[in-house]
Formats: C-alpha cells, sequence, structure tokens
C-alpha cells in the first residue's frame, strides 16, 4: 500500500452542545463556527438520551428545501410524517434518506415516552439544478443494509457506498456517490478500505478510541475527524469501537443558508421563505 494514498487526519473536531426543534438535547458536529460545513456535507446531529426530557419534544412539523436529510437511528424508535401524506416510524439500525428538493413539510417525533433514544442526522447539499427537484424518500429497515463481517467479529453496515469486497450499500444517490458505513471493531482490530480519492471524508465515533492512518493519530468518542485526500483508510485498535465513516463528492457551488432552507443564492432563499408564508412551498 502506498503511503501517499493513505487518508491521514486532517482536522478533529469536537462538537458544541446544543438543542433544536422543541428542545430535544443534541450535539452539533458540523454546522458550527469550528466547522460551518465540508461540502457537500452541511450539518451532522448526534442526538442521545435515556433521559425523557432531553427528547420527547421533538422536532415537530418544520419545512425544508433544497437538500437531503439522512436520519439513521441508534437506539429507540423515531415517527415522522410529512405534508405528503407520508409517515412511519424509523428504528434502531434502520435508515431515511429523505430529498427535500422544492420543499417539504415534516415532523420527527419520538415514539417512545422512556429508554434511550439516539441516532445521527446529517444534511447532505444537492447541486443547483437538483434543488427543486421532486421531494422523495428512500427509508429501509435494519434487517434491509447489508452487513459486512470483517476479521476478529467486526462489521460494518453498510448505508451507501461500496466495499473493496463489492458489498453496495442500500442508497441510490448518483449526485455525490456517498460512502456511509457504520463500522464496528472489536479491540485489536485492523480495518482497511478503500474510497473515491477525490471525495471529502469524515470519521465520527460513537463509541471507544481508534487510530488512524499511518501516523496513528487517536480518535476518540465524540470527535470528528476531517480526512486529508487519498483512497486507503487504514484504522486499528486496542480497545472495542464504533465509527460512522461518510464521505461524497464536493459540489463546489455558492451555499445560502435561512434556517431550514438552503439554496445558492440569497434570493432564493427570501423566496423559499415567501413560498412557505404563503402556503405554497409544496
Amino acid at each position: 500500500m502506498n503511503n501517499i494514498n493513505i487518508r491521514e487526519i486532517k482536522q478533529v473536531i469536537t462538537g458544541l452542545a446544543t438543542s433544536d426543534g422543541d428542545g430535544v438535547q443534541l450535539t452539533r458536529v458540523i454546522g458550527t463556527p469550528q466547522l460551518d460545513m465540508l461540502d457537500p456535507f452541511l450539518l451532522l446531529d448526534e442526538f442521545g438520551s435515556n433521559k425523557p426530557l432531553d427528547y420527547i419534544g421533538g422536532f415537530p412539523s418544520h419545512p425544508h428545501r433544497g437538500f437531503e436529510t439522512v436520519t439513521y437511528m441508534l437506539a429507540g424508535k423515531m415517527r415522522h410524517k410529512d405534508s405528503a401524506g407520508n409517515s412511519g416510524v424509523i428504528k434502531p439500525g434502520g435508515v431515511q434518506w429523505m430529498t427535500a428538493g422544492k420543499g417539504i413539510i415534516h415532523s420527527e417525533m419520538p415514539e417512545q415516552t422512556e429508554g434511550l433514544l439516539a441516532g445521527l442526522q446529517l444534511w447532505v447539499n444537492l447541486p443547483a439544478k437538483h434543488k427543486m427537484t421532486q421531494p422523495k424518500y428512500q427509508e429501509y429497515i435494519a434487517k434491509e443494509v447489508p452487513i459486512e463481517q470483517l476479521a476478529n467479529e467486526g462489521s460494518i453496515n453498510i448505508i451507501a457506498g461500496t466495499t473493496k469486497n463489492g458489498t453496495h450499500g442500500v442508497i441510490k444517490n448518483e449526485l455525490i456517490n456517498p460512502t456511509y458505513w457504520d463500522v464496528n471493531l472489536n479491540e485489536g482490530s485492523q480495518f482497511e478500505e478503500t474510497i473515491d480519492p477525490n471525495h471529502n471524508a469524515f470519521i465520527y465515533m460513537l463509541e471507544g478510541e481508534i487510530y488512524v492512518g499511518t501516523q496513528s493519530k487517536v480518535l476518540g468518542k465524540g470527535q470528528l475527524a476531517i480526512l486529508k485526500k487519498g483512497k486507503d483508510i487504514i484504522i486499528s485498535n486496542q480497545k472495542k469501537s464504533r465509527f460512522v465513516l461518510v464521505a461524497g463528492k464536493p459540489l463546489n457551488e455558492p451555499v445560502a443558508r435561512g434556517g431550514p432552507f438552503v439554496m445558492n443564492t440569497k434570493q432564493q432563499i427570501l423566496d423559499a421563505f415567501a413560498d412557505y408564508k404563503n402556503g405554497q412551498l409544496v
């Protein structure tokens, strides 16, 4: 393996404690002053608590336009409903990849009143020519997500992208060709994979700690590592670990934000607010 192709850590980010929706307590990792975005990724939130008051308010009805939201449940259940009449419950290991496109109004509310609720939400930008596309969903339960077994009894839940062994994720997205893997490693493991060398990529730690690249930089729970360019991923550990590896094609386009809307110009944001106010968002 050529060292020049190995993805080393470029920067380590620690998320900020905040709240969103109706007081849901969460950690924002992308979408902060420290890391505004990592093209094409606009936001990454981790939510997790066994205290009902931290999550019971959920995310009541709110609009979106111009991007995609990815909800991946780690524990508990979340019910979603939208203005197009869609509804369902996302359970542990399940994923929902929602394309808001030209506009949708939806809610995400806990389907429980006690116990642990935990998950990740990622916002993915849409190219300018696709921002006003029709809204759609890709939604899969845990048993529909392929699992590739690794040495030392580890595993990869392959939500999107393709491993070097040819296992394909369930999500189809030709706009950024994403990689989204949930990787579980037992202690004393060596993880080696390949991803597109031109994609922006990050690792976010859920449990334990890992050593990344030839420099063996340590990454611990709650930390995000932006990776340098390259195609080879090399990770080792001494303790049982779990992390997500996410990558995607950068769009290299102007980004204008306005709360729940992400477009390319300020005028488009103003138009989105006007459409929402006039009941014309969807």
